[in-house]
C-alpha cells in the first residue's frame, strides 16, 4: 500500500475568502486548482462560478456570450450564501 495517496488528499490548501478562475486576477491561486473544488450558492451547486467571495456573499457567473473588449467573458454577480468545498 502507498502511503503518499492518503497523504495527498489530507494536504489541501484552505480555501480562501475570494477565489477566481482567471489567472490575470490577483485573487488566482494555482495550488487550488490542483484540487477539484464545487460551489454552492444558496444550497445548489453551481458549475459555471469565475469568481467568488465567501464573507460578501456573492458569486460572478459569465453572462451568456458576451464579451468585452479585451475578449473575456463579461460576468454578473450573484448574491446570496456561497459555500466553497472540496469534492
Amino acid at each position: 500500500m502507498n502511503d503518499t495517496t492518503t497523504q495527498d488528499t489530507t494536504a489541501r490548501p484552505a480555501l480562501p475568502d475570494r477565489l477566481s478562475v482567471n489567472p490575470r486576477s490577483k485573487h488566482y491561486v494555482a495550488e487550488i486548482f490542483e484540487h477539484d473544488i464545487g460551489i454552492k450558492l444558496n444550497g445548489k451547486e453551481r458549475f459555471d462560478v469565475e469568481e467568488y467571495c465567501l464573507s460578501e456573499g456573492w458569486v460572478k457567473v459569465a453572462a451568456a456570450k458576451a464579451l468585452d473588449r479585451r475578449g473575456q467573458p463579461l460576468l454578473m454577480t450573484l448574491k446570496g450564501k456561497v459555500e466553497a468545498f472540496y469534492r
